[in-house]
């Protein structure tokens, strides 16, 4: 590990540039660095333990909030991304939202009315496994909406997302970018394990024959949703260790760059120690003392 691992400096090369076109079939899904895997799950682990102290803190001082995406092929570990790293958070001021095919009701309106009431209110982190980006996805790739209609959603989105970091919402959104080969060795995993057998449809196996019109429109959707205010990372995703890796280094950077404080104290501790001290010698000469 060398010094620019240690100074984190290493995960910005998965940064997506401002105003450079996504190209994903030019990314190399079983990327890992320079990175070992024991090294990698060390700092894992201490990412995440700083992850709940800033995230503690960022409850507590209940001014600013952040939106974290989770986009992604299928298998390509969103859940488990959240279980191993995200979902180590205090659930106190933490939440996750899936996002799957809109209800009757969801649908009667326009198709960000059921994102926009789940994004994090001051002092929150929200995690969105699936996003408002499958507006620009499923729908372009499933022509559920003629062209002209997801083609403004772009604009649509871009709007949405300035306006969240305007009222105080840091956003960052990750793709976790995995090759057709692990996909599919993944399904078949799940295959053998009864375990995960609600996760399987016969829709993911229809997709895989769409892959190449998949990854044009996450190019397109990389490209133009793509901001300071809300970065996207593209996350090399075949190795789970190298993923969990990247996403805990980015939210650990990210929350640091919030720098949340704890209030400043109101109450005079020193009296509040006297006061508890002279209680607790009280109590004690009281257990010692005869009947």
């Amino acid at each position: 590990m060398n010094q620019s691992d240690v100074d984190g400096a290493w995960v910005n090369a998965h940064r997506l540039p401002l105003a450079k076109r996504a190209r994903l079939a030019q990314v190399d899904a079983g990327g890992t660095g320079s990175w070992s895997k024991d090294a990698a799950e060390a700092r894992t682990d201490s990412n995440i333990d700083a992850m709940r102290d800033l995230q503690y803190r960022l409850f507590v001082e209940g001014s600013q909030s952040l939106l974290i995406v989770l986009q992604a092929a299928d298998a390509a570990g969103k859940d488990g991304t959240i279980r191993k790293v995200l979902g180590k958070m205090n659930p106190q001021g933490c939440r996750v939202y899936g996002f799957k095919q809109p209800s009757t009701l969801e649908a009667r309106h326009d198709f960000l009315w059921r994102i926009h009431a789940c994004v994090p209110g001051a002092g929150e982190v929200v995690i969105f496994n699936r996003s408002h980006y499958e507006d620009v996805l499923v729908v372009r790739v499933e022509q559920l909406v003629p062209k002209e209609v997801w083609q403004r959603r772009y604009e649509h989105i871009n709007a949405f997302e300035r306006l969240l970091n305007d009222r105080g919402t840091r956003i960052v959104k990750f793709y976790l970018h995995i090759s057709q080969e692990e996909q599919l060795k993944r399904f078949q995993e799940r295959l053998q394990d009864p375990a995960k057998h609600w996760k399987l449809s016969e829709g993911d196996y229809d997709s895989r024959e769409r892959w190449p019109a998949y990854e044009r429109a996450f190019d397109d959707a990389l490209t133009l949703c793509n901001a300071e205010h809300a970065p996207w990372y593209i996350v090399p995703a075949n190795k789970k260790w190298y993923r969990d890796l990247v996403v805990s280094e980015v939210v650990r950077q990210t929350l640091e760059q919030m720098n949340p404080r704890l209030p400043q104290t109101t109450v005079d501790i020193d009296k509040i120690n006297a006061l508890l001290e002279r209680e607790l010698a009280e109590l004690k000469a009281a257990k010692v003392s005869p009947e």
